[in-house]
């Protein structure tokens, strides 16, 4: 990502598993000290993404202290949940995704498929559209994704500013994308 001249303040979302490592890596290419501050969002029962994300921030030098946090938000759904009972669920999440948008007043969203990154899109559209505030959604679909875009890339398709592939075929298929290549 190009450099701005200005601190950009950044949310960046993490799943669990595959969708954290894509994310911290293409995470740490981006200079902390204009995409700052930064704050990344797990889901409540990640048990891990918190301390991947405080590891990766640890790992950066010259990051000033209370540069980033890390914010929990519920999932919207679990594994194997049903659909009926994920409604509930998903309105719980977007309920805290709307405090941490609204706290954090990020100009930059990060994603890249985990479905906790629905409701903080939808959060930061309504923080945009209704404060008038800069809030640029970019959506990164995951490697993995060679034919079809995932379920959440499917939802945020049109909601998301800019959304990057990693396959020509996706993009022929998605012609709203940019296909970038491989990028982890």
């Amino acid at each position: 990502m190009a450099v701005p001249s200005r601190q950009v303040s950044t949310l960046i979302v993490l799943g669990s598993g595959g969708h954290t490592a894509e994310m911290l890596t293409l995470a740490a290419h981006l200079d902390k000290q204009h995409y700052s501050p930064r704050c990344y969002v797990v889901a409540a029962t990640d048990r891990m993404g918190e301390a991947k994300a405080n590891a990766a921030e640890a790992c950066g030098r010259g990051v000033a202290e209370g540069q980033a946090c890390v914010c929990k938000i519920p999932r919207s759904r679990e594994v194997g949940q049903s659909y009926v009972s994920s409604v509930w669920t998903t309105l719980v999440a977007l309920c805290a995704a709307f405090s941490v948008v609204f706290s954090q007043r990020p100009e930059l969203v990060l994603v890249n498929g985990p479905g906790t990154c629905v409701p903080i899109c939808l959060a930061a559209l309504v923080y945009r559209l209704v404060l008038w505030r800069r809030c640029l959604l970019v959506y990164v679909e995951s490697i993995a994704r060679v034919d079809t875009l995932s379920l959440s890339g499917k939802i945020l398709y049109r909601i998301a500013d800019c959304t990057f592939v990693q396959w020509p075929q996706l993009q022929r298929k998605y012609p709203r994308t940019l296909c970038v290549g491989r990028l982890y």
